[in-house]
């Protein structure tokens, strides 16, 4: 490229990274960032360890946030003013293309950050896996899906924690739910909800046959729901002894808490907590959530027969195949997007996936 060419370039970059630093809202966030961070320098910070994690957390969030788009903003900046008094070098020109074609890489990387618009994005999330048909190799499939979402969730250093867990009989799990907290977690996760399918050799079939599974994975946002008070009326409230993973106490005391929601057949456990208080108010946290996500389905459902849009139930209605014989692939059927890198994804590398979803919205 000759030198106009390259400042074509490198103003192109720069009008890219100042737009999605506006719509991030940096500016806004660093100044929060400043006050969260003269918050962590009080005596008395530690009095409230819950709210000082959550302090934290959030301090380190913004960072993240913001620091990688800071950089580029620097970098793009001091490439232009590099490049403005220069002649046609060639050595030099070629150094400067180079250093702008990774800021477009580096810069393509992060844009994914632009993309969480939605009204609960920056939300934490509730992710629940829901083994379907097909006995222990669905239930082996939801344990592995799983698996698959707290690696990608470590990925992004989003916190994650299981809130109540059903084993299967054999293998696998019957059903997971899982807290997931961090800087866009329900926008990152969204895109997961949905049926799974997996096609395999199923190491539980004596004759090694193919057999295809299914599991449904439900994924919400966590909403603040502190204003918003359920009738004890509408309430089943059971208790029962804990099991598989939780604190000292699991498999000692009934601390283990189900709520159902009697007029909308919603149930919600949880079963991690030390206490059985503990386990109810976290329960009726997640109840709240459950409740307004679906209120607000409902809505958009209402929104789409007006539009006249098609619908269809997600149960039966796969997202994503899986496809580990006789080929091996990965296929997201909303965006087209697959790969043959299978281990990888089921290892918790779903960047290209989520990237692919948000960029069809």
């Amino acid at each position: 490229m000759n030198k106009k060419q390259l400042e074509d370039l490198g103003l192109d970059l720069r009008n890219r990274i100042l737009d999605a630093i506006r719509v991030l809202k940096l500016d806004e966030k660093e100044n929060e960032l400043d006050l969260l961070e003269e918050e962590s320098k009080r005596e008395t910070f530690w009095e409230d360890r819950e709210n000082s994690q959550n302090i934290l957390q959030k301090i380190n969030a913004i960072k993240t946030l913001s620091q990688p788009w800071r950089k580029l903003e620097k970098d793009i900046q001091d490439l232009l003013e590099l490049l403005a008094p220069l002649e046609d070098n060639d050595e030099l020109l070629g150094t400067i293309e180079k250093d702008l074609k990774i800021i477009d890489e580096e810069l393509a990387a992060h844009e994914v950050d632009t993309y969480f618009s939605g009204k609960y994005d920056h939300n934490n999330a509730l992710l629940s896996v829901y083994a379907g048909a097909g006995g222990v190799d669905a239930q082996d499939w939801a344990e592995m899906l799983m698996t698959m979402f707290l690696k990608y969730a470590e990925s992004k250093k989003l916190l994650a924690k299981i809130i109540s867990l059903s084993e299967g009989g054999e293998a696998g799990i019957k059903s997971v739910t899982i807290e997931i907290e961090g800087e866009n977690a329900y926008g990152l996760l969204k895109s997961e909800g949905g049926v799974h399918r997996l096609v395999r050799i199923s190491p539980y079939d004596a004759d090694k046959a193919r057999h295809t599974s299914f599991a449904l994975v439900e994924v919400i946002p966590e909403i603040d729901s502190t204003s918003e008070n359920i009738p004890e009326t509408e309430l089943k409230i059971d208790t029962y002894r804990a099991s598989g993973h939780g604190g000292q106490s699991v498999n000692t005391t009934d601390s283990a808490v189900r709520i159902t929601h009697v007029p909308t057949g919603t149930v919600v456990t949880c079963q991690n907590e030390r206490s059985q208080l503990q386990n109810k108010e976290r329960a009726m946290k997640i109840l709240k959530s459950r409740l307004i996500a679906i209120l607000e389905a409902e809505r958009e459902a209402e929104l789409k027969v007006i539009r006249g849009d098609n619908l269809s139930a997600e149960w039966g209605s796969q997202i994503r195949s899986y496809v580990l014989h006789p080929y091996q692939m990965v296929k997201d059927h909303r965006t087209n997007y697959e790969t043959s890198d299978t281990k990888g994804v089921l290892a918790g590398k779903l960047d290209d996936f989520v990237a692919a979803y948000l960029k069809s919205k």
